[in-house]
């Protein structure tokens, strides 16, 4: 009995062996699947602890390391993207590792790996070119020569090769064959981005050319733009105005449109004053001796004074004969005299820049009454000190123009048109 049972195990062991090659390669899939998991949590378990450690070591080292690169990296985060590499690299390898994987599954898992790494690759190649723009904003003169629209340009080739490159990999194919398309497509390309065409080449001429820097104030009244200039990128132009609202500009239409750029006010370290004083014309008349007498006592105008009584003495001994005759002498004006005291004044003005013009003018007479333009220059280009400057001169020319006899054009109005119908209604 016990030999029969001992028999029929031998038998049944045999069997088992001489059908296990079968029934393995009947359940051949099992191992497969098994192995892909085995691989996708080893690499999910690597590339964590690495990740983690090599980040971890590379932030305490920016905590005391302080170069500027260093730190420009790790903002952009190009090492958190560029580490995206190891776990794909160890699929790529790991793939060859697992059995009975068949062969069109392997190469779709290759190529699909391939495109994964060139989409990394192109991320963080895109994250290393802001981390130079970020360096680039550091140095002192960035402002005059901003890179943000070459940056962008950058990472839109980049990105455009990098989808090129995947497509090429998913398909199978070769990436000339849809390199050589897009000379089918450039109409369409064309009209999609016509206006970043046309703003990459205006960025590039108004960067080379040197006409619009980062901190610029600038002027645009057909867009309602005026105040500092804060961003300068491949599509736009960012302007912060004085009332603190943005306005947004599309590069190129600062080559379709006409700008007024503050920069050269502020790099001369004066901002310009040019107002007019409107002198009643019937105020205007010659000055008496008594009056004369009076303004020479003035320390601004004592110098022209005594220059211009020897003038006119010298002349008035050669022509005039009688002084009842006043068209044959020369004679002090008051207008005259109030302008080369305003002349005088803003030469001795504290908050006037001196190297720069000044300039006193009269221009055409109107039915408003005689224009006297004031031109100066501050010595400082701060608003809120300009508009006090400005206004303490004028404060000081009204108040003065009584003491040459002269006064500033207002029209009648309120109790001047009353005192008007007052003086009508006498008889």
């Amino acid at each position: 009995m016990t030999d029969n049972m001992e028999s029929q195990g031998l038998l049944v062991i045999r069997w088992i062996v001489q059908q296990l090659p079968a029934i393995l390669q009947e359940f051949a899939w099992i191992e497969t699947i098994t192995g892909l998991m085995v691989l996708t949590l080893l690499v999910a378990v690597l590339h964590f602890i690495v990740r983690r450690k090599i980040l971890s070591l590379l932030n305490r080292l920016g905590q005391t390391s302080s170069h500027p690169w260093y730190h420009a990296l790790l903002e952009n985060k190009v090492p958190h993207r560029a580490l995206l590499i190891l776990p794909l690299l160890i699929f790529y390898i790991g793939f060859g590792w697992v059995s009975d994987l068949p062969a069109d599954l392997l190469d779709f898992f290759m190529r699909v790996i391939n495109a994964i790494m060139i989409l990394v690759i192109a991320r963080s190649t895109a994250s290393f070119l802001s981390a130079v723009h970020s360096l680039h904003l550091r140095q002192p003169d960035a402002g005059r020569r901003p890179i943000k629209s070459y940056i962008q340009l950058g990472k839109v080739l980049i990105y455009l090769v990098a989808v090129i490159l995947i497509l090429a990999q998913l398909a199978g194919l070769e990436p000339w064959y849809f390199i050589s398309g897009i000379g089918a497509v450039t109409a369409i390309i064309m009209l999609i981005f016509r206006d970043t065409l046309l703003s990459l080449v205006a960025s590039v001429q108004l960067t080379n050319n040197d006409l619009i820097r980062v901190g610029d104030w600038i002027e645009m009244q057909q867009f309602g733009a005026d105040g500092d200039v804060v961003d300068i990128a491949l599509n736009t132009v960012r302007v912060q105005n004085w009332d603190k609202t943005f306005t947004v500009i599309p590069t190129h239409k600062f080559l379709d449109h006409s700008f007024r750029n503050w920069r050269g006010m502020q790099e001369s370290g004066g901002r310009r004053i040019m107002r007019e004083l409107h002198l009643d014309i019937e105020s205007i008349r010659f000055l008496t001796l008594s009056e004369v007498e009076r303004l020479k006592q003035s320390n601004l105008l004592n110098q022209y004074i005594t220059d211009k009584l020897e003038e006119v003495s010298e002349y008035n001994r050669n022509y005039l004969t009688s002084t009842s005759i006043v068209t044959n002498g020369r004679w002090l004006t008051n207008v005259g005299t109030f302008r080369a005291y305003v002349m005088a004044y803003l030469k001795k003005h504290p908050r006037t820049h001196k190297e720069l013009l000044t300039l006193v003018r009269q221009l055409q007479p109107t039915a408003n009454g005689l224009p006297l333009q004031i031109y100066t220059f501050t010595n400082t280009i701060a608003w809120v000190e300009y508009e006090s400057i400005q206004a303490d001169i004028f404060d000081h020319l009204l108040a003065i123009l009584p003491e040459f006899g002269l006064r500033h054009y207002q029209r009648p109005s309120g109790r001047n048109m009353d005192n008007i119908s007052l003086f009508q209604k006498q008889p």
